[in-house]
């Protein structure tokens, strides 16, 4: 159940009585109201830290505002080293008002962020923000940035991963192309547009790809990277990594598991028409009848990645959902009925989980029915710690990723990559 799905239902439902849908759609609103309400305040930057280490040390990244004169940064450097801070890397970004300093700091394990700040704003440094770095940081931005584009050119979906990755914390959201053709670009010009913490970006299929970070501002030199690597998307045009598995089966049949994208609408489409109401109304938590209209949405990499199974025959038999929402990520499965049962969709959910934990996502929920034994079953096999949240019927699962994540879940029997 994804944010786009929540808005053509309530459009639909609009002056009607509440229906199963409405009331599933009230509770998964209820769920993200309370998980964002428990959510710690943007304002404090400062990580929570174990005991200081004698000894230690602790990265930290810090953006600061520096007067656009001679000696400013140099007092601010004297300032660092006077606590016996390391600066490992610099980059500046002039501003109308001032310079925009960014740094990748070395400090002593036992000099807080506070203790850092304190020093700069005393240096003169103004609207100065710090947090936790780690080893990643250590890599020089262009090469960082290389290797995203790289990542990008191989696989549409990765885009808003790549963006994330490149400008920290921040919540991206895509808005689709105006059905019957029209462009959704609500006035945004096609080189973007950037208005302090919030970036809008035209997305190369003629919507938009809006990124908010309240916390911090967005420097040009970010907005411009952003613009970079959304233009490196659109001339590239659809692609998919072309690998797939071939799995047996405990009985003996193969599968297929492969990437899909909107060239496989038609193929799910036929899959749907061979799915029970029940498997239907299990997975769209709807009327049997609008689960097409699901698809394009949910099988465009704009939105997320997805997996496909298919027989040895060509048929697609199920699908998984692994789907960027804001700042979380949603997973979903459906498999056709003749096809349950064995493990196939266990298989499904522990490579989309795979993904997600390969993408830097820290929690991935599945939104789902309390009676639906089967999905439970299946995020209980992924021997992930679960929190659950129930309202009204509708049942929330969110695992937290680990280094223990798999790439299968070992019910299949033998597998082949090609």
């Amino acid at each position: 159940m994804t944010r786009k799905v929540t808005e053509v239902t309530d459009l639909k439902n609009n002056g009607r009585s509440a229906t199963s849908w409405q009331r599933v759609t009230a509770a998964f609103t209820t769920w993200r109201t309370r998980r964002h309400e428990h959510a710690p305040p943007t304002g404090d930057t400062e990580s929570p830290a174990s005991e200081p280490v004698p000894g230690a040390n602790t990265l930290w990244r810090m953006r600061t505002t520096v007067k656009d004169e001679p000696g400013s940064l140099a007092a601010l450097c004297t300032a660092l080293a006077g606590h016996r801070v390391d600066i490992l890397s610099l980059q500046t970004h002039p501003l109308a008002e001032g310079t925009v300093d960014e740094f990748l700091l070395r400090a002593p394990g036992e000099l807080p962020a506070s203790g850092i700040a304190t020093a700069v704003r005393t240096a003169g440094g103004t609207d100065t923000w710090i947090e936790r770095a780690d080893a990643h940081d250590l890599v020089d931005a262009p090469t960082r940035i290389l290797g995203l584009a790289a990542r990008t050119a191989l696989d549409a979906a990765e885009l808003p991963l790549a963006l994330r990755q490149l400008l920290g914390r921040c919540t991206i959201r895509s808005q689709p192309a105006r059905a019957g053709g029209g462009r959704a670009s609500g006035g945004v010009p096609v080189e973007g547009a950037l208005d302090d913490t919030v970036m809008r970006l035209r997305a190369p299929e003629g919507g938009v790809i809006t990124v908010e970070r309240p916390y911090l501002p967005f420097t040009p030199t970010e907005f411009a990277r952003a613009r970079a690597l959304v233009e490196l998307d659109s001339r590239l045009g659809p692609r998919l990594p072309h690998g797939r598995d071939v799995l047996t089966l405990a009985e003996g049949s193969d599968i297929t598991v492969r990437r899909a994208d909107t060239r496989d609408l038609e193929a799910a489409r036929a899959m749907h028409e061979r799915c029970s109401d029940r498997t239907l109304r299990l997975r769209y938590h709807g009327p049997v009848g609008d689960a097409d209209r699901y698809l394009n949405h949910l099988l465009s990499p704009r939105f997320g990645r997805t997996l496909a199974v298919q027989t040895a025959s060509g048929r697609l038999v199920g699908l998984g959902h692994l789907l960027w929402d804001g700042d979380e990520t949603e997973v979903a499965v459906i498999v056709e009925d003749a096809w349950q049962r064995r493990g196939v969709g266990g298989e499904l959910l522990a490579r989309l989980v795979a993904m997600a934990a390969e993408g830097g996502c820290r929690s991935v929920y599945a939104v789902t029915q309390a009676s639906n034994t089967g999905m439970v079953a299946a995020m209980r096999g992924l021997g992930l710690p679960l929190d659950y949240q129930v309202e009204e019927g509708t049942l929330v699962i969110t695992a937290r990723l680990g280094e223990s994540v798999s790439s299968g879940a070992g019910e299949l029997g033998s597998a082949s990559a090609s």
